[in-house]
């Protein structure tokens, strides 16, 4: 029932025993729950590294299980602390991406640089990502932004999907947490989920990408206008940092067939993310433009945050933030 809290199996059982039977060691826990004793110390190396167990001020060398309401505490504080760490690897993977998606963006089609292909205008785009998919062997990546995904986009994308997946390439897709509640493009993620394929959304993506056997990248030269251009990648650095971006999203993401999980707070993924959108002071406009959503479900969004903060502006949002936990105190 812990694993949730990061306990695993055999220190919960060795937790429970020594909460029903405080004054047992080691002996009486090997006895108690017929485990070899090694795993009954490993168990206790555990907990005591999770501070569950502590020295007995009663019995010299004897240990203590500390009360479950202090021992749940420090689980979901010290997994709070997990997931703020993952959030911080995160963002530094996006300035990362941003950084080279800024770099790329400044070139010419007649520039030339290892490892850049300039792809201009929608047909030159179209083709080279056909050719792409054609040959790819192993596996496919995408960011998928923009929120619910166009019906005809996606008729037109089954034969392909179908075809790779039929000849074994993994396919893993991130789309934004605001398609769960666009019916075809849920029905279309079901369909591709039944073949092998695999989809999960997260409240934000930093840019639309593709890659490709873990060796070509396509991503576009502006957020604001995809067809315009676009820029393929094959050096081995920057291969390397975006695969990075894509599998540290992928781990915090959620399979869409599941419900997206609160945090400890009982924020969803997609109002935490406007909490820090806000706090750094972007617009209705440029929220929803994050979270692939309408203004008016974005202002809806930041108008009920604001309420249960009770805050009279977004300002004032931001420090109550801070002072209620759903932000760190200092920057990242």
């Amino acid at each position: 029932m812990l694993t949730t809290l990061g306990l695993d199996a055999a220190a919960e059982s060795v937790y429970r025993a020594m909460l029903t039977d405080p004054r047992g060691g080691v002996a009486e826990l090997v006895a108690r729950l017929d485990r070899p004793e090694d795993e009954i110390r490993d168990a206790l190396d555990v907990l005591s590294e999770l501070a569950l167990v502590q020295p007995s001020a009663e019995r010299e060398g004897s240990l203590r299980a500390v009360s479950p309401d202090i021992g749940m505490e420090i689980l979901m504080a010290r997994q709070q602390a997990e997931l703020a760490a993952q959030q911080q690897r995160l963002e530094a993977s996006r300035a990362v991406a941003a950084q080279l998606i800024a770099e790329y963006a400044d070139l010419r089609p007649a520039a030339s640089s290892p490892g850049v292909e300039q792809l201009i205008g929608i047909d030159r785009i179209r083709d080279r990502l056909a050719r792409l998919t054609r040959d790819v062997t192993t596996e496919v990546m995408s960011f998928a932004p923009g929120g619910a995904q166009p019906e005809a986009q996606m008729r037109a994308s089954r034969p392909l999907d179908e075809q790779l997946l039929r000849r074994g390439v993994r396919m893993r897709t991130l789309y934004l947490s605001s398609v769960r509640n666009d019916q075809p493009t849920v029905e279309y993620a079901s369909w591709l989920a039944g073949l092998g394929g695999q989809v999960r959304t997260v409240p934000d993506l930093p840019t639309r990408m593709i890659i490709t056997d873990r060796s070509t990248a396509v991503i576009p030269v502006s957020s604001d206008d995809t067809g315009a251009g676009a820029v393929l990648l094959t050096g081995q650095g920057t291969l390397t940092a975006l695969c990075a971006l894509f599998e540290s999203t992928w781990a915090g993401a959620q399979p869409l067939g599941e419900a997206a999980p609160r945090d400890a707070h009982g924020l969803s993924p997609q109002e935490a993310t406007t909490i820090v959108l806000l706090a750094q002071g972007h617009t209705d406009e440029a929220i929803a433009k994050r979270l692939g959503v309408s203004q008016r479900t974005a202002r809806r969004i930041a108008t009920d945050l604001m309420e249960r903060l009770g805050a009279r502006s977004r300002f004032e949002a931001g420090v109550r933030s801070v002072q209620h936990g759903w932000l760190p105190s200092t920057p990242n």
